[in-house]
């Protein structure tokens, strides 16, 4: 089957900005689980494509708009 395709650097920007967003929260991958139901870990480590849906439910908990997530994420040249 094929594999959907992936935008592996806009995935690790989107993980590195979500671990930033985590820490100034100052929680842990477990403690987001617990709060959104959401499995952090292989969002944050870019091996999951994620939704918008999801990445919506995630600034929403780190108290931050997707307009706001999009405008501070770096992106490689």
């Amino acid at each position: 089957m094929k594999q959907p395709w992936r935008d592996t650097n806009l995935l690790e920007a989107i993980a590195c900005r979500l671990k930033v967003l985590r820490a100034g929260k100052g929680v842990s991958q477990e403690v987001v689980y617990e709060d959104t139901g959401i499995h952090i870990g292989k969002i944050e480590t870019a091996k999951y494509n994620i939704t918008v849906s999801t990445l919506s439910r995630l600034c929403n908990y780190y108290g931050t708009t997707l307009k706001e997530f999009f405008d501070t994420l770096e992106l490689p040249e």
